[in-house]
This record gives C-alpha cells, sequence and structure tokens, in this order.
C-alpha cells in the first residue's frame, strides 16, 4: 500500500482525510506546525512539528520517514478577511510554502501529489452550477494563491512528471459519523457551526449577511459537503494518481444549494430551539448563489456523496460541538 505524507494533517479536513487513509490501510506520516491544528487530532499516527515552508526541517522529515510514495496538502491559511488584510501572510503561507513542498516532494521521489484547493479560485462566476471550465478569476488573496499553486502543479508535471490533483471544494462541513474529529476553528467563520453556537448560547445571535438577494428567499445559496465525503474523495484522488488516472483540477460539492435561512432552520430542528438571528447589510464579495458541478470527479473516479444532506451535516456537527464544549 502506498506510504503518504499528510501535510496540515493536524487540522479539519486534514485529520479527516488521515483517518480514512488509514482505514483503508495505508501509512501516513503528518507534519503541521499546529497553529491551528490539534495534536490530539492525529491520533497515533507520527506527527511532525514543522511548517511545510521550512525547506531544512522538511528535507530532515522526508529523509526520515520517507520514501512517500504520495503528498495531500491541507497546510493552508483559510480565512478569506484575512487574507484581504494580510496578502503577504497568505502568499508566504499558501503558496511560497507549497512550492518549497512541493520542490522537495519531488526530490525525494514522490509521484503523486494533492492539493486541497476551493472554489475561491472561480470568484464571482457568470453561470450555476459552476464546471471546472470556468474561468478563474479569484477576488481575494485566498483564492488567488491556490489557483496560482494550481498553476505550479500543471507546470511541474509537465517538467518533471509529477501527477497532481486539485480538489476544490466548496463548503466543507459536519464531522465524522464516528465521533472525536470536527470542525474546531478559532475563530469560527462557517456558517453551520456559528448557527450551532448561537443556539447553544456560545456567542451572541448570529448574523445574517444579507436578505435581499435574487434567490427564493433572499439569502445567499451555498453547496454543502461532508468533511467525511471529502475525506473519501482525498483516498480516491491519491489513489487514482498513483494508479495512472486523470488528473488535473476537480470540483468538489453536493451539486445541491441550501439558503443561509434554509440552513439555519435545519439547526434549529436538530438541536430541537431556533439559532437567535439577527439581519445584516450584505457582505462584500459575497456571490448570490455558488454551487458546485463535480460531475468530472464522479464520473473519473466513481465518488459519491453519502452523508451530505443537511440532517446529517448538522447532526454531525452538533454531537461534535457538544463533545469538544462538554456541553
Amino acid at each position: 500500500m502506498p506510504h503518504l505524507l499528510v501535510a496540515g494533517g493536524a487540522g479539519y479536513i486534514g485529520s479527516h482525510t488521515l483517518r480514512a487513509l488509514r482505514k483503508a490501510g495505508h501509512t501516513a506520516v503528518v507534519v503541521d506546525d499546529l497553529r491551528s491544528g490539534r495534536e490530539s487530532a492525529v491520533e497515533d499516527a507520527p506527527l511532525v512539528r514543522c511548517n511545510v515552508g521550512d525547506r531544512a526541517g522538511i528535507d530532515r522529515l522526508l529523509a526520515r520517514y520517507g520514501p512517500f510514495d504520495g503528498v495531500l496538502h491541507f497546510a493552508a491559511s483559510i480565512q478569506v478577511g484575512e487574507s484581504v488584510a494580510n496578502p503577504l501572510a497568505y502568499y508566504q503561507n499558501n503558496v511560497l510554502a507549497a512550492a518549497n513542498l512541493i520542490d522537495r516532494a519531488l526530490h525525494h521521489g514522490a509521484r503523486a501529489f494533492v492539493l486541497s484547493s476551493t472554489a475561491a479560485v472561480y470568484g464571482n462566476p457568470e453561470t450555476q452550477p459552476i464546471a471546472e471550465t470556468a474561468a478563474l478569476a479569484p477576488v481575494n488573496p485566498y483564492g488567488a494563491g491556490k489557483a496560482m499553486v494550481e498553476r505550479i502543479l500543471a507546470d511541474v508535471e509537465a517538467a518533471h512528471g509529477l501527477r497532481w490533483a486539485a480538489l476544490r471544494y466548496f463548503n466543507a462541513c459536519g464531522a465524522d459519523p464516528a465521533g472525536g474529529l470536527g470542525e474546531c476553528h478559532e475563530p469560527e467563520t462557517h456558517l453551520i457551526p456559528l448557527a450551532l453556537e448561537a443556539a447553544a448560547g456560545l456567542r451572541p445571535a448570529l448574523k445574517l449577511f444579507g436578505t435581499d438577494y435574487p434567490t427564493p428567499d433572499g439569502t445567499c445559496v451555498r453547496d454543502y459537503v461532508h468533511v467525511t465525503d471529502l475525506a473519501a474523495a482525498h483516498v480516491a484522488a491519491i489513489e487514482g494518481l498513483l494508479g495512472g488516472g486523470p488528473g488535473g483540477a476537480f470540483n468538489l460539492g453536493s451539486g445541491a444549494g441550501l439558503s443561509n435561512r434554509e440552513v439555519i432552520e435545519g439547526v434549529g430542528r436538530v438541536v430541537g430551539m431556533p439559532v437567535p438571528c439577527e439581519d445584516a447589510p450584505r457582505r462584500a464579495g459575497d456571490p448570490p448563489v455558488l454551487v458546485a458541478d463535480a460531475t468530472r470527479f464522479r464520473m473519473a473516479y466513481g465518488w459519491q456523496t453519502h452523508h451530505s444532506d443537511l440532517e446529517t451535516i448538522v447532526q454531525t456537527a452538533w454531537d461534535w460541538l457538544r463533545l469538544w464544549r462538554a456541553l
């Protein structure tokens, strides 16, 4: 079975993927500087505390634990607003550090590389659902940086043969139904955990940004995909690349849109109480609708979403929050 390096494996999506990889029989080592990850999330996998931009540190890791057949890269900063306020930090961590990881992995013999990418590479697309053929037009440094790394990977494959896949998520959410893993960003910026925390009295009323969009109920519509389904996609991608399957950029989403009001109402049903909520003005740069066309990945790897209905998403996230916050 392939031996894999999981960069950012102590974080939200990285830790779920690590668990899925090991369940599938792969051996894996985690590299994470723990700025936003949790050491307990890697369970008993080997963990090397190092920033992926540290050339000497990555070389030592690869020499000690390698050779690795493939690398899965989740070690990026993810807050759009922060990227606008501090773009240099985002380009340093999300582009330059990624380029270092790609370079050293290639030098040490890795054959495949899976990038945690984002729908933010599309910016404000004109058509929905969004296919991979849509123009890349990011509107913030976070999305721009991910698009840059995708280009780096394409160029490296052309020059050196490193197989790659960039998995462009839409809205990752939920928690492992088996327990023990979930979303715990600090600060939290995602709708579902914010709504759950508001319902539990852990924060003030949830702000509903924009109620006058050209959508059925006036609120933004987004595509939510369960983190367990995303983890399964990463397993399929790295196995596929190493087995000669197709690479490149792939969208990952459920293909169905949910409005902010529908999500908030769903949270209320699961927790058994309404979510305290107040209307607020639109946020700059929020498109009315973002929904994925994930046909390419489904056709290439037979991937299906099994956990991405709203009730399962919210119930698993609620179970995790109660455990994490000891409610």
